[in-house]
């Protein structure tokens, strides 16, 4: 399946000069990677809202999951910004990967804004749980992905949350091909996963046994629920205060999860600035939790060595979601269920997935590595990453921007990353927003993930 031509290669590094971000990739490409330069250009006569209306360079966009890498670069050609693509590459992410990304889990987020000259960091964990009634046996995280999604887009779309949201509701209903990551994660908990009657009315083959590759997956429970996200009177909010709470908590206690109507209230995200740490003549952009670890690893790789992971540290299932605009803004995102389908239950009539409370038996919360490369001023972008996969998601963060930043590397800056770590990143040779851009993305090649643009001619 091939958009808006050029040639589709396996994705290499992020250290070449004159490259494009992929203009092509197939639901269930490894990863892809478009040797070609643009120039930024204007906007066509295509209407606003439309794909075709950026002309010339659009930025850019690499994910752990392709269909939602394809939603997110049809955002950005359609006069979106980077956060608009963010946004709807994420709640699509929700219906394509939900082994490791959901209404029910969380995430965090690095955004920022060339344009003003600043950056956020907007946090939002599938939360821990500090009373858990009894009869709870698969406790619930409290679910922050839909609130920290709206706080993202907050001041900062250039569309209506609403329409970010359309195209996930779209599929979950008309239904998409199962990806090689969803296939490969089913694959692992087929028995638990089909023990939950919810779970098994999704993801069960009719003739016995999960989904497998290429086979169609429809969520009308879900599309549903995006669809009141979408349509109701408090939007993202009814999720925590509304009808659709009231139906959650029913549900989250049939399931075992045991969510309650004020813990859905109190839920909390949180929206700072980004944390600063230089990096050669640049800064990383960072969250708050995560730059501790990430200032290791970013040393550790900029010495040209692979930052340690704990080798009995859980798989920490994620996945992770960059996005570039033409005027150089960028987001960096990472997700998690704090396991693979979380507590492997759906709310009934919601299509919601739990995601997994994190501090009770042996589930952590997981390590939500995300960084932003660019200059002092903050007013142009050099690089970003993201990571997934335990404590092995700081080295996936961490190696590419040290990669870029040395400007010397292996040709796969994913290839000293220890296992399950996985990544996606990209990166400029020339400074963005500029007329030679240079750009070029990558996903980790062990992974299911693509890199995608699109460049004028």
């Amino acid at each position: 399946m091939m958009h808006h031509g050029g040639r589709v290669n396996r994705a290499r590094g992020l250290l070449g000069i004159g490259l494009g971000l992929a203009l092509a990739a197939c639901q269930t490409v490894e990863s892809t990677v478009d040797r070609t330069a643009g120039a930024l250009t204007g906007r066509s006569n295509v209407a606003f809202g439309t794909p075709g209306h950026v002309t010339g360079f659009l930025g850019g966009v690499a994910a752990d999951e392709p269909r939602a890498a394809i939603v997110a670069r049809d955002i950005l050609s359609s006069g979106g910004s980077a956060v608009d693509a963010a946004v709807a590459g994420a709640f699509t992410m929700a219906v394509t990967l939900p082994s490791r990304a959901g209404l029910g889990g969380g995430g965090a987020c690095v955004v920022l804004d060339a344009q003003r000259g600043v950056a956020r960091a907007i946090t939002f964990p599938a939360g821990a749980r500090t009373d858990i009634s009894a009869g709870t046996d698969r406790p619930a995280a409290l679910p922050a992905m839909a609130r920290g999604l709206f706080a993202m887009h907050l001041n900062a779309g250039r569309f209506k949350i609403e329409d970010l949201i359309r195209p996930a509701e779209d599929l979950a209903r008309l239904g998409t091909e199962i990806s090689r990551t969803l296939a490969d994660d089913l694959a692992v908990v087929a028995g638990p996963l089909l023990a939950d009657p919810s779970a098994r009315q999704v993801f069960a083959r009719p003739g016995g046994g999960v989904l497998r590759l290429g086979d169609r997956i429809t969520q009308p429970d879900l599309s549903a629920t995006l669809a009141q996200l979408r349509a109701a009177a408090l939007g993202i909010g009814d999720l925590y205060q509304g009808n659709l709470a009231e139906r959650l908590v029913e549900g989250s206690v049939t399931s075992g999860g045991g969510l309650t109507e004020p813990e859905l209230r109190a839920t909390r995200i949180r929206v700072s600035a980004a944390t600063r740490t230089a990096l050669g003549s640049d800064l990383v952009l960072l969250t708050t939790d995560a730059s501790p670890g990430m200032a290791g690893a970013l040393q550790a790789a900029m010495a040209g060595q692979t930052p340690g992971a704990d080798a009995n540290a859980g798989p920490g299932a994620g996945a992770s979601l960059i996005t570039l605009d033409r005027e150089g803004n960028a987001v960096s995102c990472a997700f998690s269920m704090n396991n693979l389908f979380g507590t492997g239950r759906i709310v009934p009539g919601t299509g919601i997935l739990l995601a997994a409370a994190p501090g009770i038996g042996r589930v952590e919360a997981a390590p939500l590595p995300v960084a932003i490369l660019a200059r002092p001023d903050l007013r142009r972008f050099r690089a970003a990453s993201s990571g997934s996969g335990g404590q092995a998601a700081l080295a996936a963060a961490a190696m590419p921007l040290a990669a870029v930043q040395r400007r010397a590397g292996p040709a796969d800056p994913y290839a000293g990353v220890p296992a399950p770590g996985r990544g996606v990143a990209i990166s400029c040779a020339g400074l963005v927003p500029t007329n030679s851009p240079a750009c070029i993305g990558a996903a980790d090649p062990r992974g299911g993930g693509v890199a995608l643009g699109s460049f004028g001619r």
